[in-house]
């Protein structure tokens, strides 16, 4: 049985920790659980209760008080090293329909992929699963899904698909999904007015790595997207349908062996990332602030860093990032999900089984 545990223990952050960061000096850490199985994705439902995930294949619910409830009827994952169960996002119209999103890795060694489920949480189990996404052509090996997803105004579902590691070529090619973000109808449908409706229907953008964080700002319009770069390499991005934003034809990364995977960091007819990392380090669970809690953070960007260990802020002037600062020093390990509550709070989880909730 896993040790899991609420705790009471709020952290004041001192003064002398917060000077020159921007951020204010008053505010307050709370340990919502601990000892949770390499979580991977939170979602908030309402009430101070969150839907986890965790990578090994379990989704959990965790109540206002700590009490965690594990979710039955999940289907089953392709669990080994990045694959496994990944996104949980709720629907935008989760408090009348109870309806939930889930990407895994679905398959086995020889022949697995990104996928996605909707179903409704009916109680403490899944019902109507329904499996809208099976991204096309299957792969071997077990790493770079992406897995990120994020609902448009209008309804439609972005999805984020990594290469497949070794098969980084085929980012380029619009014949495969894989290194794309893709857009769906949530029925599973493609979108009449996406970019490539007769060649690649259910593509949207092309040219991705590893995509670990999405979001859509309604404030502004913009889709953004982080993802993973090789040694060095990582990007921020501004998703416009249709752009190709470039890997591996362009990188500011290199191999991990160091060896040299192109010579070019731009080329004509491919977007430039609104910041890269080198070296990297390791960005995910992109979300942008938009509350009244810590209102100097107006439009800033909240992410994790799985190298470093720790949470970041950008500050973005348009698509110019002019500040990008590690902050919240009481969290520490690998942050791999962010989420700004609807009262301003901001929720952090760690790969080492952590659930932080800050607020003043």
């Amino acid at each position: 049985m896993r040790a899991l545990q609420s705790s009471l223990v709020w952290l004041l952050c001192l003064s002398s920790f917060c000077a020159g960061s921007g951020l204010a000096q008053d505010y307050q850490v709370k340990t919502l659980a601990t000892g949770l199985d390499e979580p991977w994705s939170i979602a908030p439902i309402g009430d101070g209760t969150y839907l986890l995930t965790e990578k090994s294949g379990r989704l959990i619910r965790l109540g206002p008080k700590g009490s965690i409830t594990t979710i039955k009827g999940t289907p089953p994952v392709y669990f080994a090293s990045q694959g496994g169960l990944l996104e949980v996002l709720a629907d935008t119209d989760f408090a009348n329909n109870g309806m939930i999103y889930l990407s895994f890795a679905g398959g086995d060694k020889s022949a697995n992929r990104t996928t996605v489920v909707k179903a409704k949480l009916d109680g403490d189990t899944l019902s109507e699963i329904q499996t809208i996404l099976e991204v096309g052509p299957d792969k071997e090996g077990p790493a770079h899904y992406g897995g990120k997803l994020a609902f448009l105004p209008d309804g439609t579902l972005l999805v984020t698909v990594g290469e497949g590691y070794k098969y980084r070529e085929e980012a380029q090619n619009l014949d495969w999904e894989l290194g794309k973000l893709l857009r769906i109808n949530t029925d599973g449908t493609s979108p009449a007015d996406n970019p490539f409706p007769n060649k690649a229907p259910r593509v949207f953008s092309y040219g991705h790595r590893n995509p670990q964080g999405l979001i859509y700002d309604e404030a502004t319009g913009r889709i953004l997207m982080m993802e993973h770069g090789p040694k060095g390499g990582d990007e921020l991005n501004h998703i416009q349908a249709g752009r190709n934003y470039g890997w591996p034809a362009i990188t500011y990364g290199v191999d991990y062996s160091g060896a040299v995977i192109s010579p070019f960091t731009e080329a004509e007819g491919m977007e430039q990332p609104l910041q890269y990392w080198v070296p990297s380090i390791g960005p995910s669970g992109l979300a942008i602030y938009r509350g009244d809690l810590f209102p100097e953070w107006q439009g800033d960007l909240l992410l994790g860093s799985l190298i470093n260990e720790e949470m970041r802020r950008l500050k973005l002037n348009g698509d110019t990032v002019v500040l990008d600062e590690a902050i919240f020093p009481e969290i520490k390990g690998r942050v791999r999900d962010v989420r700004v509550l609807g009262d301003g709070g901001i929720i952090a989880v760690t790969e080492e089984g952590d659930v932080f909730q800050i607020a003043r």
